[in-house]
């Protein structure tokens, strides 16, 4: 199929992955504005369908109805701006839903070309948007608790995930002579396992940080302390801190396991490279190894730059979005190659039957 990529079937799941990721974007700067509970009720927000309510509005609404009333007690309220950014997110993801339905009605129509198997995915898609919306509202039901944090969170990765199989599937059936789906039997089950094994270990290291970030409304980020380097690489002080607190067992909890991912993610990339210089057809697996450590190290350094340069009760909040990000960008990255080792398997058996 020799057309310019955007006029491509595969494009509309890539554009969707690109919403995907904007709708998370907009997720985090909801959690680093601490205005996760700028809409109290769903699927309205103080009871209108608009982002322009005053704090006078504000305040009758909590009157009205009690149970809705912020975790802050009554008298708090929200600016404009953080009201309109939990309402941009809501928004985003209703209005999404109607290219993810056109985008299983296509898939449906190229049934023939692209095969069933982009039906069924396209299908899931749709289900996880919807089981996605569904424990949005659960995580305004329960106050932005840690579990429900990292359970949308989750979600929202495994979405998008979704959408990147789909759209490399269409590359694939739209003839993408990509020299990593020649790569030998061998050098899968080789490192078919291990490629799981990383992408599983920064999912973990990804919903771990939400679970930190959203534990005590995010005010265990200085139980550590701050500044270099008592606050980091050091905990109050010392490598081995006293857990006589909930708060430096939650920071440790996530240190050491950025630490131990970074192993495994060290290990297994040096595994790889050592094994493409063997099948020249699988470098492009040992680019998606280095990109995923590069990243790890990458958010190592966001992470450690978000205590060192921080003040008592003074966080440098954009650093807490750059972390994210980063570490979304690591998981996406760590999915497509095992998403790419199974298929490189499929398309290479079918090579030497033919």
């Amino acid at each position: 199929m020799d057309r310019v990529w955007w006029a491509r079937p595969s494009a509309f799941p890539l554009a969707l992955l690109v919403i995907s990721l904007l709708i998370i974007v907009v997720g985090g700067t909801i959690r680093i504005n601490d205005a996760g509970e700028s809409c109290p009720d769903w699927p309205q927000c103080f009871g209108t369908w608009t982002f322009d309510v005053s704090e006078q509005e504000q305040q009758q609404f909590y009157q009205d109805y009690p149970d809705q009333e912020d975790s802050r007690g009554a008298g708090h309220s929200y600016t404009t701006l953080e009201i309109f950014i939990e309402w941009l997110h809501r928004l985003l993801v209703a209005v999404v839903a109607v290219p993810v339905l056109l985008n299983f009605l296509m898939a449906n129509k190229l049934k023939e070309e692209y095969g069933d198997r982009t039906v069924k995915v396209s299908l899931l898609a749709g289900v996880l948007l919807i089981t996605q919306a569904l424990v949005g509202a659960v995580t305004v039901f329960f106050d932005n608790v840690d579990w429900s944090v990292a359970l949308h969170l989750s979600l929202a990765c495994i979405w998008a995930s979704t959408l990147m199989y789909q759209y490399l599937w269409m590359r694939i059936c739209e003839g993408a002579d990509w020299s990593l789906l020649k790569t030998s039997q061998d050098f899968f089950h080789t490192h078919a396992k291990r490629f799981d094994s990383m992408a599983a270990a920064v999912f973990v290291l990804l919903i771990l940080g939400a679970w930190v970030a959203s534990t005590a409304r995010g005010q265990y980020n200085q139980s550590c302390s701050v500044g270099f380097p008592n606050g980091w690489p050091k905990c109050n002080g010392t490598f081995l801190p006293s857990i006589d607190g909930p708060g430096i067992m939650v920071q440790m909890i996530h240190r050491t396991g950025a630490l131990v991912v970074g192993i495994l993610l060290i290990l297994s990339t040096a595994k790889i490279t050592q094994s493409v210089r063997q099948d020249k057809n699988a470098s492009g697996f040992k680019t998606f190894a280095h990109i995923t450590t590069g990243f790890w190290g990458l958010n190592l350094l966001v992470g450690a730059s978000y205590i060192i340069l921080a003040q008592l009760d003074e966080f440098p909040e954009w650093l807490s979005l750059v972390h994210l990000m980063v570490g979304v960008c690591s998981v996406l990255v760590a999915i497509c190659a095992s998403i790419l080792m199974r298929f490189s398997k499929e398309v290479s058996m079918d090579l030497s039957e033919e």
